[in-house]
């Protein structure tokens, strides 16, 4: 497994070593001891499955407390997948870096607790599997709008249509105006 950087240094882009042949693939998703040597310590205490159809847009979400770091990984389709940072006293504070991720190239993204997480799904469907390193707390589960002009990601939007969204994302706070990690 190798870790390729994003523009914010602390997000990682994953590639596995995958190995093909007749059958099909084998890779390895996750190896605590190889993530350890990419630096990711973190331990995990969920896993999470979300199917979505094309032109849906979840997010941008994160936990005020209990924050959640990350592992994302795409099993079928494609998703341009986003992480923002809230971390008021980082250097990338209010910005973003996205990848896509898709069961083709099978690379992982790993956000750190402190970001905001979301994703867009490209294909006709989409499942997508990640780890947390903290249990679901909705009492602290807070939404940044998604398309806030302050961070202003540059969404791949199909057609240029509005994205899917549900009520909750849809009701979003501004970056100006969300609760941040001050941490």
């Amino acid at each position: 497994m190798k870790a390729l950087p994003t523009d914010i240094p602390d997000v990682l882009l994953l590639e596995p070593q995958v190995f093909y042949d007749a059958r099909g693939f084998f890779m390895e998703t996750y190896h605590a001891r190889k993530l350890a040597e990419l630096g990711i310590t973190a331990q995990f205490v969920q896993d999470n499955h979300s199917r979505s159809q094309r032109g849906t847009l979840r997010g941008l979400h994160y936990q005020l407390r209990q924050a959640q770091g990350k592992l994302v990984r795409v099993v079928y389709g494609e998703i341009f997948d986003v992480a923002v940072d809230l971390r008021r006293r980082s250097p990338t504070f209010g910005q973003w870096t996205g990848a896509i991720l898709s069961a083709d190239n099978k690379s992982q993204l790993w956000i750190p607790p402190g970001f905001a997480h979301g994703f867009y799904s490209l294909s006709e469907t989409v499942d997508l599997i990640y780890k947390v390193t903290d249990y679901y707390a909705p009492e602290w589960d807070r939404t940044l709008v998604w398309n806030d002009p302050q961070i202003n990601v540059v969404w791949p939007l199909i057609d240029n249509q509005p994205p899917v969204l549900s009520a909750k994302d849809a009701q979003g706070r501004l970056l100006s105006q969300a609760e941040v990690f001050e941490e």
